[in-house]
């Protein structure tokens, strides 16, 4: 009679699940630390090149000799590129267009999360829809309506601020107001029965019980049409026509294709401005993004 073998053969160390995890591990490891670089490496290049007194890429290094502030002096003292006056100009657009758009999407989801109306299902599908087509695909209808328009309003014409900030709100109320809804819809019922109980109205009612719990969306709306109005280069650049009046992601378009082969320390400088208002703006924020759009994605 025969007994069974009870030895246990030994394992190769690069087929055990040891090697298998470092291999695992590793691998994930590469390829953030590629994806890191990958971000940041551009970044760096264009704030050492910012720093670099010399006109050109040439010989550029990540970290340049003598580094300095010549680039940035010499962008905010140009007399033929009012840098300074696109960057309010951008601030501004997007300051306005970011406010008008918390307000709007803010009642308007209220109203399609709370309220039962005849239309209420085409209008969200109306959304959807007209979200799927890229904007750039109305910018021919767009200057034609604005052209329309500053024939009766001027200050909603071409070459105006007014024009291009009811484009931008336009644009960005539809998706926003269903992420809004989508928030709001995440809120139970029950916490708007009671206040109707108590005699709330319904403004009464969005004012001291819902707009508090929607703050990290708010936010979040806010944050994200200010950043997309901040760089939108396509419409600031059809519309807007004065030197005076232009943008700054405009203004540095010109000024590369001007003076492009002789200034690019400057116009490196011009795009680590242009990025501060951006950075100021999302890192304080960035945790109530976050919260804004993950709560309202799943329904209790």
């Amino acid at each position: 009679m025969t007994t069974p073998n009870t030895s246990t053969e030994k394992i190769p160390f690069w087929e055990s699940y040891r090697f298998q995890r470092i291999v695992s591990m590793g691998s994930r490891y590469l390829i953030a630390v590629f994806l890191i670089l990958f971000a940041v490496l551009p970044a760096l290049w264009v704030v050492s090149s910012s720093l670099n007194p010399a006109k050109s890429l040439v010989g550029g290094t990540l970290w340049p000799k003598n580094p300095g502030f010549t680039n940035y002096v010499q962008l905010l003292n140009n007399e033929f590129f009012p840098y300074g006056k696109w960057l309010l100009n951008s601030l501004k657009i997007a300051g306005i267009t970011s406010t008008l758009t918390m307000l709007i999407t803010c009642s308007t989801g209220y109203a399609l999360s709370r309220f039962r109306f005849e239309g209420r299902r085409t209008v969200m599908t109306a959304i959807l829809i007209l979200n799927i087509f890229p904007s750039i695909l109305a910018i021919v209808a767009l200057f034609a309506t604005m052209q329309q328009f500053g024939l009766y309003i001027s200050w909603l014409g071409l070459d105006t601020h007014g024009g291009v900030i009811m484009i931008y709100v336009a644009g960005a109320m539809g998706i926003n107001a269903l992420m809004v809804k989508s928030y709001i819809d995440s809120i139970p019922m029950e916490l708007d029965e009671s206040a109707m109980v108590e005699g709330a109205t319904h403004w009464q009612t969005f004012r001291h019980i819902i707009f508090p719990m929607i703050i990290p969306i708010v936010i979040t709306v806010g944050v994200l049409s200010f950043i997309s109005a901040y760089g939108d280069f396509v419409v600031a650049r059809v519309l807007l026509k004065s030197a005076d009046k232009l943008t700054v992601m405009v203004g540095i378009m010109l000024f590369r294709s001007d003076r492009f082969d002789q200034d690019f320390g400057v116009i490196t400088a011009g795009s680590v401005m242009a990025a501060i208002p951006i950075i100021l703006l999302y890192i304080p924020l960035q945790r109530y993004i976050i919260s804004g759009l993950t709560a309202g994605s799943v329904k209790e």
